[in-house]
């Protein structure tokens, strides 16, 4: 609930070497190195072995101690971003990587100034929640934090990372051949987000056999739905649910728990808090930004982000973000939810869709997998029960795959995008000449953006709306 704070049951005396997050400069104190004069490294990022070697290597020395250079881990194949453009405010004393965000959700992101000490206490307290330092397997984009994390624990336990190379896309068989290639004399660890893991599950027993001894999976990058846990619990997996972004140098609450070190609080707005040693130095491309989001409150310097949250028996709960709400029909529905509930029957997401007489319509844009798409009477007869009426999905969109960006978020504007057209009838033909009609067959468009069944409510019918007041549904 707003207001109740959440602490480590870990916490206590600050770990040898560990320090505090970075604070905003304080007048008489160096104010940050010009953009123009900072030793600027940028390197591809990505999961290509020659790639990871070199950005392992640079990371090695970066953290071995103080220096002015900068890392900028970017995407493989691109130009080295020009950061200088974008900079608006002097980098940060001891900024050692600065990462693009990927706006999975607004489109655009921000330049995260990440501190030597910041990355360091991240991965020390993630080798305090878990079995200690081990090897890892690495099979997210490195320019992303949660691989760019993988390398950094590895650099602190001393262990060279197994290295997957997903240039040309993820095999789940293939990951299950290099976890074979783990040392059997350290714990083995291995970060996954949500997409990868359900992909494993699907490969059946050889996918998932070899990943049975690891120490740990952890699982974040993305909302993982109960259902997806479950069924990976279930088949043995030692899996972790992981919560938290590249502002806190990836996870810091893991299983719903801060991790040692790390701070949780829900403001009075529901929004969630973070706090702890782990904090990003700041946006280094918006000020204003950068004011809104690591805040003072307390005397203790805080994130405040994007998330709706509770604290629920000892555990953070998040609900959905803040800014991530349809209103259709003058009820507001939060989309997270209905993710939730859907999450049993194949990876989905929630979108608003533009509409005349609802304001916006609630669209489940569904990957099936293997199996065939559940009928949207089905889903409806599902969402219904669990939250009632009002949430229950108006239209289907089935595809292959959904649109992901970054180390594997789903895309939100490219699945709304993706699920108008659908659902507007301009999604090319099978043939490209022209739009398929609503629930007709599938087209030849590639990937994410081929959409394999379209289905929609026709007519209406009276719900309650748990205010007193019958509306059309």
């Amino acid at each position: 609930m707003p207001g109740a704070g959440l602490a480590s049951p870990e916490d206590g005396p600050p770990a040898p070497g560990a320090q505090p997050a970075v604070p905003a400069a304080q007048p008489g104190a160096p104010a940050g190195e010009p953009a123009e004069t900072t030793d600027w490294r940028p390197l591809p990022g990505g999961t290509a072995p020659g790639a990871v070697a070199d950005l392992l290597a640079a990371l090695r020395r970066r953290l071995a101690g103080p220096g002015r250079e900068v890392l900028l881990p970017h995407a493989p194949g691109a130009a080295a971003p020009d950061v200088r453009a974008r900079v608006r405010r002097p980098v940060p004393p001891g900024t050692a990587v600065v990462l693009a965000t990927s706006g999975s959700t607004t489109g655009t992101g921000h330049l995260v100034a990440l501190t030597a000490e910041a990355l360091t206490a991240s991965a020390r307290a993630t080798e305090a929640r878990l079995a200690g330092p081990g090897q890892w397997l690495l099979a997210l984009p490195a320019h992303h934090v949660a691989g760019l994390q993988v390398l950094v624990r590895s650099v602190l336990a001393g262990t060279d990372p197994v290295v997957l190379d997903t240039t040309d896309g993820f095999d789940p068989l293939r990951l299950a051949e290099a976890a074979g290639g783990l040392r059997t004399d350290r714990p083995g660890y291995l970060s996954l987000v949500p997409t990868q893991l359900v992909r494993v599950l699907d490969a059946g027993p050889a996918a998932v056999r070899p990943l049975r001894r690891l120490a740990a999976v952890l699982l974040g990058g993305a909302a993982a739905t109960p259902a997806l846990v479950e069924r990976a619990r279930a088949a043995g997996l030692p899996v972790v649910t992981t919560y938290g972004m590249t502002e806190t140098g990836g996870g810091c609450v893991y299983d719903g728990t801060p991790l040692p070190g790390a701070r949780v609080d829900v403001a009075a707005d529901g929004r969630v808090l973070l706090g702890g040693p782990m904090l990003a130095a700041g946006y280094l491309d918006d000020g204003a930004a950068d004011a809104a989001a690591f805040i003072t409150r307390g005397g203790e310097r805080w994130l405040l982000t994007a998330d709706r949250g509770e604290v629920v028996d000892g555990r953070l709960r998040v609900l959905g973000r803040v800014d991530d709400v349809i209103n259709t029909g003058g009820v507001k529905v939060s989309p997270a939810a209905v993710e939730r509930v859907l999450g049993e029957v194949g990876e989905a997401v929630v979108v608003g869709v533009p509409d005349p007489e609802w304001g916006q319509v609630v669209t489940a844009v569904l990957a099936a997998g293997p199996r065939p798409a559940p009928p949207l009477a089905e889903l409806r007869a599902r969402v219904r029960r669990a939250l009632g009426p009002a949430h229950a999905p108006r239209a289907l969109v089935v595809v292959p795959e959904l649109p992901l960006r970054g180390p594997g978020k789903v895309d939100r504007l490219a699945a709304a995008r993706l699920a108008a057209a659908a659902l507007a009838g301009t999604v090319p033909t099978a043939a490209g000449t022209g739009p398929t009609a609503p629930g007709t067959g599938p087209t030849t468009a590639t990937g994410s953006e081929r959409v394999t069944g379209i289905e929609r409510v026709t007519g209406a019918e009276q719900v309650d709306t748990g205010d007193g007041a019958a509306r059309l549904s």
